[in-house]
């Protein structure tokens, strides 16, 4: 395939509009939601062949309920929601053929709940690799999920669907989950914005209700800050956290200065490639030419956390490989499950004694993580996102040798398992580019706990400062 990119930004109703700026006209009555939704379905109907995004379809039901669609902040606007999470009437496979004959949910989840309530029209589910267990999406018996800037190379995982149909334009937003930084890579990997909120900010799938550490949370990847900003503060009308400071409505940019702390590496010396280093210098320059307080630090996580992040994620495909027919209630099928959750669960069986240390030293990083920015005098952190831009289709394909496999993963994805761990906010931005390849850079700031209104509002000052590449341009 030729090193090539491909979307579906045109002249229709949806033109480059964010969310924010199409509820606006559909408020206005500019719009039709009828007419944004067609448009978005024509899109997704052009494009879906070549990036593989939609596991399936909700079109004929959602463009029959774009006009009744009563209120909300986003009325009218499309999504796709992950193929992970409960949406009355459509079935949900997870990214696994061991769910080939799932049937249409009786019930809607939570999250999914939130998110309609601000007024999204559902288009369906997009794509995930297994159960979300890895950082690329890709499957054993079918074609990958292509990232949009370049087809050859992956759109990162685990929300790796979501992130396509954004970045190519399809719809504006479109519903994650991260559990070890499956919002924030493939943000970075599609050039888009990602928030991992604070742990209990949001309302959770059914499936991340019963988590042994509670890692996974729910989010969005959005093309804009505005349409982060306020999917949370809509989201935050729906459902607050009573324990957490409020979010509300940031609405751009504020004079506040921070401190902040920037490194290229992560635990156990895994270290950013010079192209994303590059990148990290540049925007270290750019935050302290706007009155920032920066300068570089030493990561301060103890290498023992990579050791403990992956015997949980061991853990999770042992049980899921174990324990799926009664987790599943009877759609799943054992014998269809792919190398990488097999391989996940012979990893776990080496290390099984060892499951009450590491899930005591998982659930301690809350404490730890406060302790760490008090220590370094920091408000905020700064790293690559990943390692390096996306890499090409195959590398981290879940059919390969599972330690080759695995050995790719973990040195890509080094930097985000962290603030899963420890529950704090973070944020992936598309800060830099690599032209040669034609592939997004993005870089990851992280708050203190209960501060995303922090993380937006230097990210609104970011994006007035170096405005986000578009792939339409």
């Amino acid at each position: 395939m030729k090193n090539t990119k491909k979307h579906s930004f045109t002249n229709d109703a949806l033109g480059n509009l964010d969310a924010t700026a199409l509820a606006k006209k559909i408020k206005n009555k500019e719009l039709k939601a009828s007419e944004v939704v067609a448009a978005s379905i024509a899109r997704a109907k052009n494009i879906n062949p070549d990036i593989n995004a939609i596991v399936t379809d909700n079109f004929d039901a959602g463009l029959k309920s774009a006009d009744k669609i009563g209120s909300g902040f986003f009325k009218g606007v499309p999504t796709f929601i992950k193929d992970m999470t409960l949406v009355e009437g459509l079935p949900s496979y997870y990214g696994s053929e061991a769910f080939a004959k799932a049937k249409a949910s009786k019930t809607t989840d939570k999250i999914a709940k939130q998110i309609f309530d601000q007024g999204f029209v559902n288009l369906g589910m997009s794509s995930l690799p297994e159960f979300g267990f890895t950082c690329t999406t890709e499957f054993a018996n079918q074609e990958p999920t292509r990232n949009p800037w370049n087809l050859n190379h992956s759109t990162g995982g685990s929300s790796g669907g979501s992130a396509a149909l954004v970045a190519a334009g399809v719809v504006p937003i479109a519903h994650t989950a991260d559990g070890g930084g499956s919002t924030r890579i493939p943000a970075a990997a599609c050039g888009l914005v990602g928030l991992k909120p604070q742990r209990g900010r949001i309302l959770l799938s059914s499936m991340l209700e019963t988590q042994i550490v509670d890692l996974a949370i729910d989010g969005v990847v959005t093309r804009t800050v505005r349409d982060t900003a306020n999917f949370y503060a809509e989201a935050e009308k729906y459902y607050k956290n009573k324990k957490l400071p409020a979010i509300g409505l940031v609405e751009g940019p504020s004079n506040k200065k921070y401190k902040i702390g920037f490194t290229r590496y992560s635990v156990k010396d895994f270290v950013a490639d010079d192209k994303s280093y590059g990148v990290l210098k540049e925007t270290a320059k750019l935050l302290e030419s706007l009155g920032h307080e920066v300068r570089e630090i030493k990561m301060p996580v103890k290498d023992q956390f990579h050791d403990d992040f992956v015997n949980l994620w061991s853990m999770l495909g042992f049980m899921t490989h174990k324990f799926g027919n009664l987790l599943f209630k009877g759609e799943f099928d054992k014998k269809a499950l792919s190398a990488l959750t097999t391989g996940l669960t012979t990893m776990y069986k080496k290390n099984m004694l060892k499951t009450p240390f590491f899930i005591h030293r998982l659930k301690k990083a809350y404490y730890d993580y406060q302790q760490y920015l008090k220590e370094l005098d920091v408000d905020l952190l700064l790293t690559p996102t990943v390692t390096s831009t996306a890499p090409e289709i195959g590398k981290m394909g879940i059919n390969q040798d599972f330690d080759e496999m695995f050995n790719h993963v973990m040195n890509w994805a080094c930097y985000t398992p962290y603030a899963n761990a420890c529950g704090c906010p973070a944020i992936s931005l598309p800060l830099g580019h690599d032209d040669e390849k034609n592939l997004p850079i993005g870089m990851m700031l992280w708050s203190n706990h209960g501060l995303e209104k922090d993380l937006l509002d230097i990210s609104f000052q970011l994006e007035a400062a170096k405005p986000f590449k578009k792939i339409w341009a």
